[in-house]
């Protein structure tokens, strides 16, 4: 005797009665209650960034996007976010693994510190550099005393900063990469007799390459806009460390077409970011 599932199932699309019914649902309109605040949503993210191109000052932008102090500001905060790229990552690898492959006590914690930085007020976390990493910090004064390194309002600072914000995008997009991968590769080649950094490097580092290359690249951009915590650690000093953000702040003072200049370089580096993570998150939907 057929039952109603077994002719639902027999309707059903190759993806399985289930998601057919689902993808099915979605293509329905949606309720007005929902459809509104959507739209009004929508309109209150989109709305600024067409605003800022329509006050953009076409006509004179190359000469403003053309004056040395902008390419300074601009080549600074290059060198400086791939600085903390490359940072993150030598850091921030080892840790994601440490967290998704490895059980210790307080591991919960440990998840809760590397992401803390996220939610972080960015000048609380520039005080808190300040306070760790200053000359009188409680790291920075033997820094100062035994290698004679005073790290504060130098370009080095900025790429300190940038890193203590940036970092966590990447640990985050790396640990849910290595938790989505089978960890039985990697005990396959140490029965085989490869250490356990040798099957890292060779099997699992390879296998979550993709998501590495996704956490950079927001860990890349993350660092490229950050404001507060590189002004309360670095300060902004042009040609040392400031950057293209805190050229923002300060044109927005004196010259606001110039600010608006300067913004529209950091919308397209953004939309290059998007359109770099668009295969993955297509992928992921």
């Amino acid at each position: 005797m057929t039952t109603a599932h077994d002719r639902y199932a027999a309707d059903a699309p190759p993806g399985g009665p289930r998601r057919g019914r689902f993808r099915k649902g979605m293509r329905r309109g949606a309720p007005l209650p929902l459809l509104v605040p959507a739209l009004v949503g929508l309109a209150f993210l989109v709305l600024p960034l067409v605003a800022l191109l329509l006050r953009t000052p076409w006509h004179s932008l190359p000469d403003q996007l053309g004056s040395a102090e902008v390419w300074h500001a601009l080549q600074l905060s290059l060198v400086c976010a791939t600085s903390a790229t490359a940072v993150s990552l030598v850091l921030g690898v080892p840790l994601a693994w440490l967290l998704a492959r490895v059980e210790f006590p307080g591991r919960g914690l440990v998840r809760a510190l590397v992401t803390l930085p996220l939610v972080l007020p960015p000048v609380v976390g520039g005080v808190a550099l300040l306070m760790a990493l200053g000359r009188n910090g409680v790291v920075g004064r033997w820094l100062d005393s035994w290698f004679g390194l005073t790290l504060p309002f130098t370009t080095t600072a900025v790429v300190v900063a940038e890193a203590f914000v940036a970092m966590p995008f990447l640990v985050i997009s790396v640990e849910g990469t290595l938790r989505a991968a089978d960890p039985r590769y990697e005990e396959a080649a140490t029965t085989l007799g490869a250490s356990r950094f040798t099957a890292f490097r060779r099997v699992t580092l390879p296998l979550i390459a993709p998501g590495i290359a996704a956490g950079a690249v927001l860990a890349w951009a993350r660092a490229l806009g950050e404001f507060g915590a590189t002004i309360t650690f670095a300060g902004n000093f042009p040609g040392r460390t400031q950057t293209m953000p805190l050229a923002v702040y300060l044109a927005l003072q004196e010259d606001p077409a110039a600010a608006i200049s300067l913004s529209l370089v950091l919308l397209a580096v953004s939309i290059a970011v998007l359109a770099g993570l668009r295969d993955r998150w297509m992928a992921a939907s």
